[in-house]
């Protein structure tokens, strides 16, 4: 009568105690139930077993279970969100999943439907999203390839300033805490191959580069309007003739003669640049591009490369006859990542979304860093460097070098990081720039797909976002993930995933009958 019947599905025992705490009693998933829905299989069931998510429940448990198998639950949590198409489910019913999330919870759409958003928000979505294209279309394909020419042209730019002179000429200098404070890394982990002795290349890579720049610009600010853009600067003989001087500069250390004359060129050109290229900071020089598949988690079958015949080699070709749009995603690598101890991080960032019309957003105030277990560098590109997952790291030890302050388990708090910050003297870069710019770029994300999720009144859906922060403390949206872990992979996750479990049912039982009770570490940050 109470409506207080809960069925669960996955290991979430943190959820069961939770709603028995409140008087409700558990439905259990029981051979083939209706519609399918209720199915649980033998495999899972073992499963569940085995991380004790069954146990404890006693004899008056037990029974009053078998009192409602025959009941409708009213709350449903489950870890398949995929199933929910396949699901009868009555008006009054809570679940804890959307259909149709892929439009923004896998990296194909994320990928595709950020562009849309100028069309719902002001945001710019490259100022929070690195670019990226579909290989499988032919269209984002060759956009991709022009992408690379371009990076190419702007990377060879900034290392011949770089070598003309101590440090990037008109560009931010790496931060000092790479490696503690007060220190600068050395050798830096940004830095391209230094060059080597021999005779310098021609002067007509520069000035090549130089004039794509010049026209690339003068694209961006219209001034192209009457031109003629079926006849480019470059053919592609001569881009592959300019990739190969290219790739000898950043990988061999190939020498690069500067005049004063171009010096003064680059410095003009780039600082213009930067006006109109909120990435050209993060980009770095080394065209280091992430190759993912479109529909896959927990870094599976990623790779960083950054050679464009690999990418096309990868994805199967650049004229693969059986190419799926969306099959393989490629996105711009962050070259210049806030390092902590030499190391890479990114932060996993709940959110929890109880409505999308009106659309309604939580931001949770705890999150967690997962360290990769090697230090930087671009001059190595293997996953114990580059890929911070945890379901990665955990097939690779640590290095020898590893700074000893760095947590043998890879995963720190949110709060361990703003200690650190402070220590190196960013005391309010958490809170005035990271936290601001990830909660902008998830509110971004949500509202360019809002009119292509599933909407249903009662559901909600917890969210975890992968976000990498730029030396410059600002936030790049990696991805979004439907059903974020709750396994406890370390005595941090431990904990925050119990809290952000116990914090989502405050919002969506305790909240929603009582507005006046408390919602934990959950911030309504967006609501239409």
């Amino acid at each position: 009568q109470e409506k207080k019947i809960f069925t669960v599905q996955g290991p979430y025992p943190i959820i069961r105690r939770l709603l028995r705490a409140r008087g409700w009693v558990e439905k259990k998933f029981s051979g083939t139930g209706r519609a399918g829905g209720w199915a649980r299989g033998r495999q899972e069931k073992q499963k569940e077993d085995k991380e004790g998510c069954d146990g404890g429940d006693g004899a008056e448990q037990g029974e009053v279970s078998r009192l409602v198998q025959d009941q409708v639950p009213n709350f449903i949590w489950t870890n398949h969100g995929s199933a929910v198409d396949r699901w009868l489910l009555q008006q009054d019913q809570v679940l804890n999943h959307y259909t149709r999330v892929g439009a923004f919870a896998t990296k194909e759409g994320l990928c595709l439907n950020l562009r849309n958003l100028p069309w719902f928000d002001q945001a710019d979505p490259n100022a929070f999203f690195p670019r990226c294209y579909r290989l499988g279309a032919k269209d984002e394909r060759q956009d991709f390839i022009e992408d690379f020419h371009l990076t190419a042209a702007r990377s060879l730019l900034k290392m011949a300033l770089e070598r003309a002179e101590d440090g990037p000429v008109g560009m931010e200098q790496p931060l000092k805490s790479g490696e503690g404070p007060g220190e600068r890394p050395h050798p830096s982990p940004y830095a391209p191959t230094p060059a080597g002795p021999g005779p310098p290349l021609p002067l007509q890579l520069v000035e090549e580069a130089l004039q794509v720049c010049g026209q690339h610009l003068g694209s961006l600010g219209h001034q192209d309007i009457d031109g003629n853009p079926s006849s480019p600067y470059m053919t592609s003989s001569n881009w592959e003739r300019f990739l190969h001087g290219y790739y000898r500069v950043v990988h061999e250390g190939a020498r690069l003669a500067l005049s004063e004359g171009q010096q003064e060129q680059c410095q003009a050109l780039l600082r213009r640049l930067a006006e109109q290229l909120p990435q050209l900071g993060m980009e770095g020089t080394h065209n280091i591009w992430v190759l993912k598949p479109g529909a896959q988690s927990r870094g599976r079958g990623i790779v960083c490369t950054a050679r464009l015949e690999e990418v096309l080699q990868l994805a199967g070709g650049c004229m693969a006859p059986l190419a799926r749009a969306g099959k393989w995603v490629v996105q711009k690598y962050v070259e210049r990542p806030l390092l902590i101890f030499g190391t890479k991080f990114d932060v996993r960032q709940w959110f929890l979304v109880t409505d999308w019309h009106p659309l309604t957003i939580w931001f949770y105030q705890d999150s967690y860093l997962r360290f990769c277990s090697q230090p930087f560098s671009l001059s190595h590109l293997d996953p114990a460097r580059h890929l911070c997952n945890v379901s990665i790291q955990k097939w690779f030890r640590p290095g020898q070098n590893q700074h000893p302050q760095l947590p043998p388990d890879h995963i720190w708090s949110c709060r361990q990081l703003q200690a650190y910050l402070a220590q190196v003297g960013r005391a309010g870069a958490w809170h005035q720039v990271m936290v601001p710019g990830m909660k902008a770029a998830v509110v971004g994300a949500l509202r360019s797909a809002q009119d292509l999720v599933g909407s249903r009144k009662g559901s909600f859906e917890l969210y975890g976002a992968d976000f990498l922060f730029g030396e410059d403390c600002q936030p790049w949206l990696l991805e979004i993930n439907a059903s974020p872990t709750m396994a406890p992979s370390s005595a941090v996750t431990r904990r925050l995933c119990a809290r952000v479990q116990r914090d989502t049912l405050r919002v969506v039982i305790d909240h929603r009958d009582n507005p006046a009770c408390s919602t934990g570490a959950f911030e309504l940050i967006y609501k239409e």
